[in-house]
């Protein structure tokens, strides 16, 4: 077998017999500027294979946390869904359930999401919009009707108001005699990359911190099968990270994460083996894959470095993948689909444990039904048609992957070491040093679109094809959602004991003065029908808001 130094010659003789301007070409890089060569052989890889690659379901999991992986189950297919009410939204559910989908991801309106009631004056023109408008307790029970909450995983995308959505859900269930124990599913629960990405914060970070850590107490102790958080790097590669920025922002997210429940006296293995993630998966396909099996051998060394778990399971990197909605186009929507599917093979030949695919006409609107159901076939088409789940890993062992790999694992390293030696990612995050980052990555990145160094197809080159559809196939919330969502709200106020819901208040705000967990406070508030709204104006009387840091 040859060695380095013989393949290393050979290479060199390769070369010399090939015409030099053939090899001649543009440098390619990719967007963290990592060199990327024209060829790739055994002498480019330095992994060692049992201590560097090992086996699928031993660490460090490069190749998969699970020995079968989709031999031995498919990922779940979990198509992000909700509009409008509650009403519509069950509707969508329901019929996404009867088409295949095997877990429902819930969205959730901008008023939900940032603490306010439907009747606000700053949710008027939101109700509804980009979700499902969740008020109170009346409204989850209408949002779950017929779903079978001890079969059915939900993952909710939630951050500020995680803990009441998560109580909401609890209540319900205890009302169907479904126990806590039984539920299954996740809330992302990930307030840092809000601050740093997308927005929809309410607290300062030290009182959210805190929110997150009572929220993976309460599920430890009560919500066995629950997945208390999300850390989230897709919003991170949302707001134009590089593969890079979001794989080492995310794990020194989830790192802060795991130091602040050890700091609370919970044991590393009680909360590390609840923890999943959630990424974006972008047009590079192999760079996408590459960046997939780092994390998840990052996370393994990072995790054993740190905490020293004895639980193995503490070690593993569980993600949920979605594709990338920043590289949907307006412009030939229809392109879409073939973007979504690259995307969604990424994932899938990256390992990841759950999958939503986003629908072709997203840049343009809400999904249609006939969009979401192409996207959710798509998703099946992969899993049942394509053979890429036939085995472990299947590009484990390409020459490129594996040196990408490496040179991902390596730089997000650094960059988690530069966050540190800046004071850690709470410090970088106030001084906005993360988000400045990423600010000048994105920057970069839409240069090389308009220069055309990056090519967009139906955008800025071969724009000539099919317009977009006409609106009247798009998905339009009806404007009536407003007043049937503030109609709902004010007979749950007139029916409710208001005595009772005054006494859970009064309970939520002792124990936000105080230092005890507010998850059962806030579950007897929910119980008590109280709004959300009004959950969070009494946290915000106690804890203040955020304002951002400006970006100089």
């Amino acid at each position: 077998m040859a060695d380095e130094r013989e393949i290393r010659a050979a290479r060199a003789a390769w070369e010399a017999r090939v015409d030099r301007a053939a090899l001649r070409r543009p440098v390619v890089e990719t967007a963290d500027g990592l060199p990327v060569d024209l060829l790739y052989t055994p002498a480019d890889v330095a992994t060692d294979y049992l201590r560097d690659l090992g086996f699928p379901g031993e660490p460090p999991y490069t190749r998969g946390i699970y020995p079968t992986m989709y031999r031995g189950r498919l990922w779940t297919m979990r198509q992000y869904a909700g509009y409008g009410t509650a009403e519509e939204s069950n509707r969508r559910f329901h019929y996404l359930l009867a088409q295949g989908q095997t877990g429902l991801s819930v969205a959730f309106d901008l008023p939900t999401q940032m603490g306010y009631d439907s009747d606000h004056p700053l949710a008027e023109a939101e109700v509804g919009k980009v979700g499902v408008a969740i008020d109170s307790l009346a409204d989850m029970e209408v949002l779950l009707q017929g779903i079978p909450l001890e079969r059915v995983s939900i993952s909710m995308t939630i951050n500020a108001t995680a803990a009441i959505l998560l109580a909401m859900v609890v209540a319900v269930a205890e009302r169907r005699g479904v126990s806590p124990a039984q539920l299954d599913g996740t809330v992302q629960n990930d307030i840092l990359k809000e601050y740093i990405a997308r927005g929809t914060y309410i607290f300062p970070p030290e009182p959210s911190l805190r929110l997150v850590t009572d929220t993976l107490a309460y599920c430890a102790e009560h919500l066995p099968r629950w997945n208390p958080i999300s850390v989230s790097g897709y919003h991170i590669r949302e707001a134009g990270a590089t593969a890079v920025q979001e794989v080492a922002f995310t794990l020194a997210d989830a790192l802060t994460y795991l130091q602040a429940a050890v700091d609370r006296g919970l044991a590393v293995d009680a909360i590390a083996p609840r923890l999943s993630f959630f990424f974006a998966a972008q047009m590079n396909l192999l760079e996408e894959v590459a960046k997939f099996r780092a994390a998840r051998r990052l996370w393994a060394r990072l995790v054993a470095e740190r905490f020293a778990p004895h639980d193995p399971r503490s070690r593993l990197l569980r993600f949920h993948t979605q594709t990338a909605g920043a590289a949907l186009t307006a412009q030939q929507p229809d392109n879409n689909v073939v973007r979504v599917t690259i995307q969604a093979l990424a994932a899938v030949l990256g390992g990841t444990q759950s999958l939503h695919t986003n629908a072709r006409d997203e840049a343009l609107a809400l999904p249609s039904e006939e969009s979401a159901l192409l996207a959710l076939r798509t998703q099946q088409i992969l899993a049942y048609e394509s053979g890429v789940a036939d085995t472990v890993d299947p590009l484990g062992g390409a020459y490129y992957v594996e040196a990408l790999t490496d040179a991902i694992e390596a730089a997000s390293r650094r960059l988690i070491e530069e966050v540190e030696r800046a004071g850690g990612m709470l410090r970088a995050i106030e001084t906005g040093l993360v988000q400045r980052m990423i600010a000048e990555s994105a920057y970069r990145e839409a240069q090389r679109v308009e220069r055309g160094e990056q090519v967009v197809v139906g955008v800025n080159r071969f724009t000539d094809g099919p317009a977009a559809p006409a609106a009247g196939r798009l998905l339009r919330v009806d404007p009536a959602v407003v007043e049937r969502q503030r109609r709902r709200l004010q007979e749950v106020r007139a029916r409710r004991d208001g005595a009772a819901v005054a006494r859970a208040l009064a309970a939520v705000r002792q124990a936000a003065e105080g230092r005890d967990n507010l998850l059962p406070p806030i579950l007897d508030a929910v119980r008590a029908y109280a709004t959300i709204g009004e959950i969070c104006d009494t946290l915000r009387a106690v804890f203040g808001v955020h304002r951002p840091v400006a970006l100089v």
